[in-house]
């Protein structure tokens, strides 16, 4: 995978959370611990979501690649988000897996796992 295909499957992640009713409000904030790529809200949550886009023949699946010591450095990242953007939201982190094929570039999959940290359905 190279950075444009990162690029393009952080803009079909954002483009399915506004569907979803969510309002994207930061890309790819950044802190000492890390990155977000995305962070949006609706009316009940305030969503720290990870995006990871991989090429189909990659061996290791999109949702796999986000490991405890990632999830860490987003819980961090996102504590210092809300020490300087009060919030009444519920914080959730999400993870959304993407899925491509290079030549010609193809979305094959987009998978998008709310609570994904704490939620039972992400290891």
């Amino acid at each position: 995978m190279n950075n444009s295909s990162g690029k393009l499957g952080e803009d079909r992640a954002a483009q399915l959370l506004e569907q979803k009713g969510y309002r994207i409000v930061a890309r790819n904030f950044h802190s000492r611990f890390g990155e977000i790529d995305l962070i949006a809200e609706n009316k009940e949550y305030l969503v720290f979501a990870e995006v990871k886009t991989r090429d189909e023949h990659y061996c290791v699946s999109p949702l796999e690649a986000v490991t405890a010591g990632k999830q860490k450095k987003i819980i961090k990242t996102a504590l210092l988000y809300l020490q300087s953007h009060k919030t009444a939201l519920q914080p959730r982190f999400d993870v959304i897996g993407i899925v491509t094929r290079e030549e010609p570039f193809t979305l094959l999959s987009v998978e998008h796992i709310e609570n994904a940290f704490y939620g039972g359905n992400f290891h």
